[in-house]
């Protein structure tokens, strides 16, 4: 028993060892760290939004009759002034005729007074007319005078009455259905409308952001937190399902007034659209370049830690290379980044992955961070530095 125990005592010392030597080699884990690096970027804020058109006209009767053609192909572009409809024209005619009848026989009512005023006016300086007799000449051609103006003005709405029977369109861009067909009456003022035009060459994006965003904006703008891109320009640009448009647009204007509802403000963009590649009503996501932030810092999401107490904390390596917890202050997420407003600066060693192989105050083993690729972005809203 002395002689086995004294052979098994080397063999328990050499696992022993063995043991202390792996938990020593085990005892500090790798963590992902990053490097933090302030830098000026440009701050893109990613909004929701739905395209309108620049223009949209409701063509409607100007006169009433029946509709005997349609000129137009449906979903076709027109311009400005392209006849689409055709009204039967016969009744305007006729007015037509009868108002410059009416004219013609006013006119010879003119002309004989217009004589008969003339041979007063030689009779009185005569003697032999009485200044009765001259004055109701006068009068009475006058009055033919204007009568010829108003058969002129009958003639000149009758004319017009007959234009207004072929139907054109009011602005250039694509017409809609048709809503009125071959045979149907249309009636003069009636609010249906015979068909709808739409302006798509240049298109606004119209979309959101609350209140609260744009009062904070103009407070960093204002204190020198954040710089102008440049004066009174606002850069914008559009994101469809299958990438970035590539046309970008500016910012026409921002609401004055806040949605009672939703506390949101409504802003608008203007964009060329030559292909007609973005249709009314589409959902597209408008980034805003709002400004630029000489010294940002951002950090990934998953470096983030929230406390018992609900504030923000990340872990920091000292220069012992143990994790120890510092509260920050956090900004927008951004295309999972976060900024940081305050408790970091440069240089710092931020873990980013790794905490469940330390606890606070516990030494690691720094390993550089290798960011994955980051997933297609959702419709919701979200903030982008670039």
């Amino acid at each position: 028993m002395v002689v086995l125990a004294l052979v098994s005592a080397p063999l328990v010392l050499a696992g022993c060892d063995e043991r202390s030597v792996a938990a020593t080699q085990t005892s500090v884990p790798d963590v992902s760290v990053i490097t933090i690096a302030a830098a000026p970027k440009s701050i893109v804020r990613e909004l929701p939004g739905r395209i309108a058109p620049t223009r949209v006209a409701d063509v409607r009767a100007r006169v009433s009759g029946i509709v005997t053609a349609r000129l137009f192909e449906q979903g076709s572009e027109v311009k400005a002034g392209d006849a689409l409809y055709q009204i039967d024209p016969k009744p305007f005619e006729v007015d037509l005729q009868s108002a410059e009848a009416a004219l013609a026989k006013a006119e010879a009512v003119f002309e004989q007074t217009s004589l008969q005023s003339k041979r007063t006016a030689a009779l009185i300086a005569k003697q032999a007319a009485s200044v009765a007799e001259n004055e109701a000449a006068i009068a009475t051609a006058r009055q033919a005078a204007a009568d010829v103006a108003a058969r002129k003005a009958d003639v000149a709405r009758a004319k017009l009455n007959l234009e207004y029977a072929t139907v054109r369109a009011p602005i250039s861009g694509v017409i809609g259905a048709a809503l009125v067909s071959e045979g149907a009456l249309v009636v003069q003022n009636d609010t249906t409308s015979m068909a709808t035009i739409q302006q798509l060459d240049t298109v606004y994006a119209d979309f959101t952001q609350s209140a609260a965003e744009l009062g904070r904006l103009r407070r960093d703008l204002e204190s020198g937190a954040l710089q102008r891109i440049a004066p009174d320009a606002v850069k914008v640009s559009l994101m469809l399902d299958e990438g970035a448009h590539p046309v970008e647009g500016r910012l026409l204007f921002s609401d004055r007034k806040v949605d009672t509802h939703t506390g949101q403000v409504t802003l608008r963009g203007e964009f060329k659209n030559p292909k007609r590649e973005l249709l009314p009503g589409m959902y597209v996501r408008v980034q805003i370049e709002q400004g630029i932030d000489n010294d940002a810092i951002l950090v990934p999401l998953q470096a983030i830690q929230r406390n018992g107490g609900g504030t923000s904390e990340v872990y920091v390596l000292n220069a012992e290379n143990r994790a120890v917890l510092r509260p920050v202050r956090v900004g927008t997420e951004i295309d999972g980044q976060s900024l940081i407003l305050d408790g970091l600066k440069q240089g710092d060693r931020v873990v980013v992955e790794g905490f469940q192989k330390f606890a606070a105050g516990d030494p690691v083993a720094p390993v550089p961070w290798q960011q994955r690729v980051a997933a297609a972005p959702s419709d919701a809203p979200t903030t982008q530095l670039r």
